[in-house]
């Protein structure tokens, strides 16, 4: 099976989020941007941030520029940062209806017995308080009112064991826990749910694949790692009324690997 996965045909995408508003965080490249993209393509105006404001100018132009894309430059786990996006994409296209929580880190790796706490704190405060607090963010600026879509991005390290990243799993098991419990609570006016991708191609995954990609594509059953644009679909659909009478889900985008007991 060929490696290289071509990505719809923004022509043949159906614009099924014409008129909506959304937030996406960590998206000047990889997944976030593949997201962008996809929402751009079906319709959506979107919001972009991530810290370096030199990748987001770059990533907004190739979205189509300021009459679709805006960006801000932040760290995602910020309050002040969160506001201001906020404030800003009201000003540019209108108030929120749709919010993806792509931002996150793993500066550890290795035996959980010996992450440092310190890392492991900076971890939970991005990956999990910092999504917990955007919703809280969108919520308080009036999606709760008005409704909206909410996808939070998890990971197969959060559905089962990861040696080597176990501690990052933890948070993002975390992360899917916190998206059942906002789904049952902010229900009917908001749906919430997640995707859980195993190996993606992207600069943040490098280490688990670089050097080694047909080894670790072997064990998939798809015969192949996956590209941004795999997990810019299924989110797409997620917000989308395509998926109306869904929250609280987490979706499991990982070639078949966790079903032959791999984790990518």
């Amino acid at each position: 099976m060929p490696q290289d996965v071509v990505p719809p045909d923004p022509a043949a995408v159906p614009r099924r989020l014409a008129g909506r508003v959304a937030v996406i965080t960590g998206a000047s490249r990889g997944i976030g941007l593949a997201v962008a993209r996809r929402l751009v393509a079906e319709g959506a105006r979107v919001a972009i941030t991530a810290r370096g404001a030199d990748a987001l100018e770059e990533a907004v132009a190739q979205l189509g520029g300021p009459e679709v894309a805006v960006g801000f430059a932040g760290k995602a786990d910020d309050p002040e940062h969160q506001q201001a996006t906020l404030r800003g994409v009201a000003a540019a296209f209108g108030p929120v209806d749709i919010l993806i929580n792509n931002a996150g880190i793993n500066p550890a790796y290795g035996p959980l017995v010996d992450v440092p706490l310190a890392a492991a704190r900076k971890i939970m405060e991005v990956n999990v308080i910092g999504t917990l607090a955007w919703v809280q963010a969108v919520c308080a600026a009036g999606m709760g009112e008005r409704g909206g879509a909410i996808v939070n991005l998890a990971s197969v390290a959060g559905v089962k064991p990861a040696p080597g990243i176990g501690f990052y799993g933890v948070s993002k098991a975390a992360v899917i826990h916190l998206t059942a419990g906002l789904a049952v609570e902010l229900g009917p006016r908001i749906r919430v749910n997640a995707v859980a991708p195993a190996v993606v191609k992207t600069k943040f995954a490098e280490a688990l694949y670089v050097g080694r990609e047909a080894q670790v594509s072997s064990q998939y059953p798809l015969g192949r790692l996956g590209v941004p644009d795999d997990v810019a679909g299924a989110v797409s659909f997620l917000v989308s009324d395509d998926a109306s009478w869904m929250t609280g889900q987490t979706i499991v985008l990982d070639g078949g690997v966790t079903l032959i007991g791999g984790v990518g």
